[in-house]
């Protein structure tokens, strides 16, 4: 049987991941997080080793903080077991650290583990490239109150499938925080806007807008089991895979 360990174990998403794969049979060995006590479920021990949470799992799912993804990174190529990140708010040091540890291990790197919304992002890509430059895209997101990156992983993700469709680089064309008098709209930017309040769990809009004409692709999380699931099914996909660098994409066969 499966043994998933989980850092960030006692955050809202490990605590949804533990209750899922409990729920579709799959054995939870253990869970990190920075205060190294309590218990995930009944039974389910957090500790503050993820060395040792390593060795005795069979594949490892990160939910916590980009200043612990180094050390979580150094866990899983030190035992030789394959990792699922979900951690949002990495930069650029974050993901050469991935592609490090994916030279020796299989890692799956996402914004967003939900299988509509990687279904969405291949979506995005296509329209992005059947489109000409004179469509403008802009990509709206929303979230609850206490979130605190923004744009939101998932927001990049997107964002990303569309410059992948375009052949330009997202860095270098996108736009955000537009405030006061900005002056006209840059052609073949990808433009961001962030909204946070309540308890929305996430709302995504992909705008598509040419004169006269728009298109809208969207996607409406209602609860964090759809993020748990895909996490769950994304991570079992992963064990037996060769070392190297995924995404949901892969999971889905796109």
């Amino acid at each position: 049987m499966t043994k998933i360990g989980l850092f960030g174990a006692a955050g809202r998403m490990g605590r949804a991941i533990a209750q899922v794969a409990v729920e579709a049979g799959l054995t939870i060995s253990g869970g990190t997080d920075r205060d190294g006590s309590g218990d995930l479920l009944p039974g389910m021990p957090i500790t503050a080793d993820p060395l040792a949470l390593a060795r005795k799992s069979d594949v490892l799912i990160d939910f916590s903080v980009p200043g612990a993804l180094a050390a979580h990174l150094d866990a899983c190529v030190a035992a030789g077991k394959p990792v699922l990140i979900g951690t949002t708010g990495l930069e650029q040091a974050h993901h050469q650290l991935i592609d490090s540890a994916a030279q020796h291990i299989p890692v799956l790197q996402t914004g967003n583990t939900s299988l509509g919304v990687n279904l969405l992002a291949a979506l995005v890509e296509q329209a992005a490239a059947r489109l000409g430059g004179d469509w403008d895209i802009e990509i709206v997101e929303m979230h609850h109150r206490h979130k605190v990156d923004a744009p939101s992983g998932t927001a990049l993700l997107l964002g990303n499938a569309a410059a992948q469709g375009r052949g330009i680089d997202l860095a270098a064309n996108s736009e955000s925080g537009r405030y006061g008098i900005t002056g006209a709209r840059k052609q073949g930017t990808i433009g961001f806007a962030a909204l946070r309040g309540g308890s929305v769990a996430g709302d995504h809009q992909v705008i598509f807008a040419a004169d006269g004409e728009r298109i809208e692709l969207g996607h409406r999380a209602e609860s964090r089991v759809i993020f748990a699931r895909g996490a769950v099914k994304g991570a079992n996909w992963l064990i037996g895979q060769p070392a190297g660098r995924y995404d949901m994409k892969a999971v889905l066969g796109l």
